[in-house]
């Protein structure tokens, strides 16, 4: 049976900060296991969203872009929620783009099967693995995110953490996570600044219908 279509609930045609030194588009993946109180993007966490956009529109935008861009991204949302995306990843490497993919790690098992597709990887490890349950309301949502980290390093994959500097989160268990981080090998670790949820992110850019 071939993969379900990709659920996209926004996209951006270019941008120069989501791929380290590449200019890029991002996909926004529909749908997140987790309920992260300080998500950027709330409106991508229902499994269906009221702005949905066509993937093959979206191919067909990243088509006509070939050879302007270097780089596409998959983000969210959680795109490995998805069994639509390493078809839309092998679509759209066809058309000659590096592959960057923004995760929580949520589905490790999933991930590892991703890794040979990627060449690019930014990881949010939000917190202590013993202490996730407190940011995404999953039990068992720190043992899969620091399985994916630990998947993402031994792969040999170019790879960024990031940590939201949560004002709930202690700075013990951050200065712990940052020394435990830099012990496991990660040599590239971004603390990103919190916003509250009240402050709107910048909306993606919508395909016109």
């Amino acid at each position: 049976m071939p993969d379900s279509p990709l659920r996209v609930g926004g996209f951006v045609p270019f941008t120069s900060i989501d791929y380290p030194g590449e200019l890029a588009a991002v996909v926004f993946c529909q749908g997140c296991p987790w309920r992260c109180g300080y998500c950027h993007n709330p409106h991508l966490l229902p499994a269906r969203g009221h702005q949905m956009l066509d993937w093959k529109d979206v191919l067909a935008q990243l088509e006509q872009r070939q050879g302007f861009l270097d780089a596409v991204v998959f983000s969210g949302g959680e795109p490995t929620a998805q069994a639509g995306l390493p078809q839309a990843i092998r679509d759209t490497k066809c058309l000659g783009y590096k592959i960057g993919l923004h995760t929580a790690g949520c589905y490790p098992e999933r991930l590892e099967k991703l890794l040979p597709l990627l060449d690019w990887i930014g990881l949010d490890i939000k917190e202590l693995p013993q202490h996730y349950e407190s940011l995404t309301g999953v039990p068992t949502s720190g043992a899969r995110a620091w399985e994916s980290l630990a998947l993402a390093l031994r792969s040999g994959v170019p790879l960024q953490v990031r940590t939201t500097l949560d004002p709930g989160i202690p700075a013990q268990h951050i200065s712990r996570l940052c020394r435990l981080l830099k012990d496991m090998g990660v040599q590239d670790h971004k603390l990103q600044e919190y916003r509250p949820t009240d402050v709107p992110a910048p909306n993606p850019i919508h395909l016109a219908t």
